[in-house]
């Protein structure tokens, strides 16, 4: 794989700034609204999306400035497909970026504009990740490009216009509101065991695989591959289920 580009122009140190832009990427990916998993890897520019793909920018402003772009029309579309409510692509994505904008410090967010991608993965003060489904396979799915702007900036009071909408996207409290009606699949992991794969073409039928958790201990409930809580196993009319007794912290997660 190539190596990732390191920004030219930043607020921070270069040899922090990679690991900065992958920590970003990392909470992008985590609240993007895929139907699948997705994993930070190099971008690779002869596999990136197209010119004429779909970007969403934004800028953000504050501790350590930098404008950000999420190519992921695609990712989310099955998502988004399931939504009773009319979501505008930057909308959908606008949880993501503060996501991916809380790891730059204190700050402000600017609204999120959906347009043309152009060469802007490609940029040399652009540093660019693909989002790849999880597995051998891992195809990229999205990508996001991070630029960090030169000089320290004062935090500006936030403009009226993204101040209201800004409200209008947290007035419950979540920053999810716009996304209530998007499906996400939970899984529920009583265990694991890891085998030889010798051991794995010998699977048969009556085979019994000792996991790596003690009978009784409680399942972790996962979404997106992330684990998000843990409960107990339950019988709800003659179904399985899953009775909450924690709610893990996210960075416990």
């Amino acid at each position: 794989m190539s190596p990732l580009p390191a920004p030219t122009t930043t607020t921070v140190h270069d040899q922090d700034v990679l690991a900065i832009a992958k920590a970003a990427a990392s909470e992008l990916a985590r609240l993007l609204p895929s139907a699948t998993p997705l994993v930070v890897a190099a971008f690779e520019p002869a596999a990136g999306p197209a010119p004429d793909a779909v970007a969403v920018r934004a800028s953000f402003v504050g501790a350590t400035s930098a404008e950000l772009l999420v190519v992921a029309d695609a990712a989310v579309a099955e998502a988004l497909a399931g939504s009773e409510a009319a979501i505008s692509l930057a909308d959908a994505l606008r949880p993501a970026l503060e996501a991916a904008t809380a790891t730059l410090g204190a700050g402000v967010l600017d609204t999120a504009v959906a347009g043309p991608l152009a060469g802007g993965l490609r940029d040399d003060d652009v540093v660019a990740f693909a989002l790849t489904s999880a597995g051998k396979d891992a195809t990229p799915q999205a990508w996001f490009g991070i630029h960090f702007r030169r000089g320290p900036e004062a935090v500006p009071h936030q403009r009226a216009g993204a101040a209201d909408r800004s409200a209008a996207i947290h007035q419950d409290g979540s920053g999810l509101r716009l996304l209530h009606d998007v499906e996400m699949t939970l899984t529920a992991e009583i265990g694991r065991t890891r085998l030889p794969v010798r051991q794995v073409l010998e699977l048969v039928p009556g085979t019994v695989l000792e996991l790596d958790r003690a009978a009784g201990s409680p399942a972790d409930v996962m979404v997106n591959g992330r684990l998000v809580a843990r409960g107990e196993v339950v019988v709800v009319d003659e179904d399985y289920g899953i009775r909450i007794t924690e709610i893990v912290a996210g960075e416990n997660a």
